[in-house]
């Protein structure tokens, strides 16, 4: 079968790869374009831990075809950070010690990112409804909320 092209930005860079018809986006990010922030894990839309943003939204990469991307913005945990200064919500996950094997960490930043993008001031409710599709085996998810909440705190704090 011929391969198709495909074009996006990624992390702000356009990039153009081939892929096949049913290539999803996390093998296309991972085996084509050596992008690997996002992690693969269960490969069946379960785990959350390939976790990618798409226009500013998360979809599931293992899940999201790849040729469904031409002309979007594809946004992966290695893109948060400006240069060396780490994005507010990878200091806070630091600083709450919320990232222990750090499996789920992309995933988990991604859905939050997106979370306090349209939503900035969320309730831990909120927070946990945010994460509810990513599964951690570490931490019991409570330093995950707090870094998140106070990723937010501090991002309320810079705009006041």
């Amino acid at each position: 079968m011929a391969k198709s092209p495909v074009q996006f930005r990624l992390n702000g860079s356009d990039r153009a790869t081939f892929v096949d018809p049913g290539d999803n986006l996390l093998t296309t990010l991972r085996r084509g374009l050596n992008e690997f922030g996002p992690k693969y894990g269960c490969g069946q839309g379960a785990c959350g831990v390939c976790t990618v943003l798409i226009d500013g939204e998360p979809h599931l990469s293992c899940l999201t075809l790849a040729v469904a991307c031409e002309g979007r913005h594809v946004e992966t945990v290695s893109g948060m950070a400006d240069g060396p200064n780490l994005h507010p919500l990878q200091t806070a996950f630091m600083d709450n010690f919320a990232a222990q094997c750090g499996f789920c960490t992309p995933g988990m930043l991604m859905a939050a990112r997106a979370l306090l993008e349209r939503n900035p001031n969320p309730t831990r409710e909120d927070v946990i409804e945010a994460i509810a599709g990513n599964i951690c085996r570490c931490t019991g998810y409570e330093p995950i909320i707090a870094a998140i909440l106070a990723a937010a705190g501090n991002r309320s704090q810079r705009q006041a």
